[in-house]
């Protein structure tokens, strides 16, 4: 599929100032292991035509449909799908809700059960790919969900549970861009908890992968935009690195090249050039920790920032983790920037917020002056207030974060709470 270039500009932000020769703050390592898993893409218009075909591949006679209510009933794409699947198609479950709550993820189960399902396909953003993730599990194990989940014991480091029974093939047909298209863990909204349960199976990784033209622009402008903030997000984010394999500083400096280029263009709901340029983007990002990426070694504005903003969306269901992030990363850069300096020296760079001669402890408000502009000029938050949220509900947010596998296994949250109750103050 061709791109258009109208309104693509000549420069996008962040790409000036991210080629080899900047590269000089990060040291290369060439002591490293790589994992391949393996997945067919299918990308551009019409992708989604041969998906009847996929399914006979992966020896399916009953491939079931998980989808929301905003997909099935207010677009034409369901319907094409269950055309295009024919007799292959043993049904559709479209209650599936933002931020994958737990009880349509136990309806979808028990509707795959009764349809007999043998392949899953998940039509929609990260909630519905994370969601048939989880119905997977639950298909094949034993054990409640709160059994199988993630789990954190007083005092104690999170302990992920080992899931070993075969998974059900998946399918997922992204209607935005987001990381959680190939990944194993799945985030599920609990209203009985005070975190996100979360689960951990490589063998629920799909088998293909679908960036169709006609299902990404099925996504309104405002969703477009929220999930595509989010894959830039992490594409900055991830640039802070003091060391990186020459495999995952290929993966980092791309995806951050192609999510600075189409941030400002994926508002065109005629457009899906853009859209797939972020779905790229955020298919890099899980490379990059296939090969070889430690997620646990980053710094703490992208590990602080990922555990507030899930806290926030977990909580408050109107609050979108592209708008959160936004109106938590410039205040956070300037409160604990100073913890990762030197890794906030490449993130300031390729925001041109690092003049020659700067100092290093410099970086962290020159990045975050720069991202706030940038944000103020996408029309996103500049502040948790503007969201929605109460001030009397930051407590509840930063006890939440001390329950997040991802962003601090090690749970070295809690020696800082103070700190991190401190800085989200600042960005209320």
């Amino acid at each position: 599929m061709q791109a258009s270039r109208e309104n693509m500009p000549e420069v996008a932000r962040g790409t000036s100032s991210c080629g080899p020769d900047d590269r000089r703050d990060v040291m290369p390592v060439y002591d490293f292991r790589a994992v391949s898993y393996p997945v067919r893409l299918y990308s551009g218009q019409d992708a989604a035509a041969n998906i009847k075909a996929e399914v006979a591949r992966n020896r399916g006679r009953c491939a079931f449909i998980l989808c929301g209510r905003t997909v099935a009933r207010k677009t034409a794409l369901i319907e094409r799908m269950r055309s295009r699947l024919g007799e292959l198609c043993a049904g559709v479950y479209d209650e599936m809700g933002k931020d994958s709550p737990l009880g349509p993820i136990l309806a979808a189960r028990d509707a795959a059960r009764a349809a007999q399902a043998d392949v899953l396909i998940a039509v929609g953003g990260g909630s519905v790919i994370q969601a048939a993730r989880v119905v997977a599990i639950l298909l094949a194990e034993k054990g409640d969900a709160h059994e199988l989940c993630t789990q954190y014991p007083e005092g104690q480091p999170a302990q992920s549970i080992k899931l070993l029974q075969p998974k059900l093939p998946i399918i997922n047909v992204c209607t935005t861009a987001t990381s959680a298209m190939n990944r194993a863990g799945s985030g599920v909204k609990d209203a009985h908890a005070d975190h996100r349960l979360e689960f951990f199976d490589p063998k629920t990784r799909p088998k293909a992968l679908y960036w169709d033209a006609e299902a990404l622009l099925t996504a309104p402008v405002s969703l477009a935009r929220s999930s595509s903030l989010s894959v830039y997000w992490r594409s900055l984010m991830n640039l802070g690195a003091t060391a990186m394999n020459p495999l995952v500083e290929g993966d980092r400096l791309q995806a951050f090249r192609l999510a600075a280029r189409a941030l400002a263009r994926v508002v065109d709901p005629h457009d899906a050039a853009p859209r797939i340029e972020m779905c790229a983007a955020a298919f890099l990002h899980n490379r990059d920790q296939d090969d070889g990426g430690n997620i646990v070694e980053r710094h703490w504005v992208m590990r602080v920032v990922y555990a507030f903003a899930t806290a926030l969306f977990n909580r408050y269901p109107d609050v979108g983790q592209g708008e959160a992030n936004a109106a938590l990363t410039p205040h956070v850069l300037r409160k604990l920037g100073y913890r990762n300096a030197r890794e906030m020296v490449p993130i300031a760079r390729a925001l041109d917020a690092f003049p020659a001669g700067a100092a290093e402890a410099d970086a962290p408000a020159g990045a975050a002056d720069a991202l706030a502009r940038y944000f103020s000029d996408l029309g996103m938050p500049a502040r948790l207030r503007e969201l929605g949220v109460p001030r009397d509900g930051l407590d509840a947010v930063v006890a939440d974060s001390m329950k997040n596998f991802n962003a601090d296994p090690g749970r070295e949250f809690l020696q800082h709470r103070d700190e991190l109750a401190e800085t989200l103050r600042a960005c209320w």
